[in-house]
């Protein structure tokens, strides 16, 4: 059993129930974020079923799609695509012409520009530099049910989309990408055009 805390500090603030495995989470959040939406101050501006916090700043062109909510002091850069349901976290820095969707990215977290986060769950302070990107399907497979690899034991998840968990502190390099179910572990170090395949 994977307990996601201990990868992401915040992570039990935000989801009270240890047992959660990290697709379960994802599978969830839209539920997850309906029920916080309902419980946020006057701090948040609310359209809809998309919450942004007043101090929160998101460049022009931005598309909001789906359940979302924006965290204090968050910045959303021109020409995101944020596909809900999201939750970005107290002072995330979302760049220019990048796409998240249906992720938890937690705070002081760095998505550069030009990238793509899918169905995952990304911890505090991590670096996602240029073009790096979190896949959440496996397009080339017969079978595309996701497995992941926790503790030298392969685990099945039942989807077919389910991208990372990404321990707090993690640097992930340009270009990079996770593949799908890919789960790395706190100051988790990604090479710059490394290909992350921890199945086969």
């Amino acid at each position: 059993m994977i307990n996601i805390s201990h990868f992401i500090n915040s992570f039990s603030s935000f989801i009270s129930d240890k047992n959660i495995q990290p697709w379960e989470a994802i599978d969830n959040l839209d539920n997850t974020l309906k029920d916080q939406l309902e419980n946020l101050t006057d701090d948040f501006v609310i359209a809809e079923s998309c919450a942004i916090h007043q101090t929160a700043i998101v460049e022009q062109n931005v598309t909001f799609k789906g359940r979302i909510i924006i965290d204090e002091g968050a910045f959303i850069g021109a020409n995101a695509y944020i596909r809900g349901p999201v939750y970005i976290g107290k002072n995330v820095k979302i760049g220019p012409g990048s796409e998240i969707k249906q992720s938890m990215i937690f705070e002081e977290t760095a998505v550069a520009h030009f990238n793509y986060i899918g169905n995952s769950i990304i911890g505090s302070r991590v670096n996602f530099e240029a073009g790096s990107i979190c896949a959440n399907h496996y397009n080339e497979r017969q079978d595309k049910e996701i497995s992941v690899l926790f503790n030298a034991k392969i685990i099945k998840t039942g989807i077919k989309k389910f991208g990372s968990l990404v321990g707090d502190d993690s640097k992930i390099g340009a270009n990079a990408v996770l593949s799908p179910g890919t789960i790395l572990t706190r100051e988790s170090i990604v090479k710059r055009l490394e290909l992350v395949e921890q199945l086969p």
